[in-house]
């Protein structure tokens, strides 16, 4: 059996819950106080964050290293393209949005008001450049939902409580936001901190 640790408002411990839940199979998740870390989350991982995925002798963390891992231990619903052209640019997609949107979270949680408005500038305008993908195509890969959808959406559910405004131009991907939120697995995945996050 899988144990996820998880922090119950970490954005990439939604991703690995979000995983996990769209599989369906069984798991185990343990709520990780952030202020408050456990002991032993230090020895499984040496930068002491969630999200951290213990399965018998194995440990893993960084959460699309764990989704990747999951994705290949039980491949169905297969969210990480088969092809390995698209294997290969779904992680960079991955990479990009790690570098470009979510490096920007901790500033927002943690940072001062100056740091903060930066981030939230360069996360509006990230996700303002990738707008127009939606109005032509219903996920980030194409037709079908996969690891890049789970990947980003912990960050389009915190745009309010981040406080990010995007401009009318990004509607086609708050319709997509709006889709990915509708799904059962999601909504399964968010626990009750994440519920309130959204007005």
């Amino acid at each position: 059996m899988m144990t996820l640790y998880s922090g119950t408002t970490c954005p990439f411990s939604q991703r690995c819950r979000n995983v996990l839940y769209e599989k369906g199979m069984d798991f185990q998740i343990v709520d990780v106080d952030l202020h408050n870390k456990p002991e032993d989350l230090a020895v499984m991982n040496p930068y002491n964050q969630v999200p951290v995925l213990v399965e018998r002798d194995l440990i893993l963390y960084e959460s699309n290293i764990i989704n990747e891992y999951i994705d290949d231990r039980f491949p169905h619903p297969q969210l990480m393209p088969a092809d390995p052209v698209m294997r290969a640019r779904a992680r960079l997609f991955l990479f990009r949005f790690e570098r470009e949107l979510f490096a920007h979270v901790e500033t927002l949680e943690k940072g001062n008001q100056r740091n903060a408005d930066k981030a939230r500038a360069a996360i509006r305008d990230g996700l303002t450049q990738i707008a127009p993908v939606f109005a032509k195509q219903k996920h980030m890969l194409g037709e079908d939902f996969s690891m890049l959808d789970v990947a980003i959406v912990p960050l389009l559910w915190r745009l309010d409580f981040y406080d990010i405004q995007l401009p009318k131009t990004a509607a086609p991907l708050m319709k997509y936001a709006e889709r990915l939120f509708s799904r059962p697995a999601y909504i399964d995945s968010l626990t009750a901190s994440e519920k309130v996050m959204r007005k």
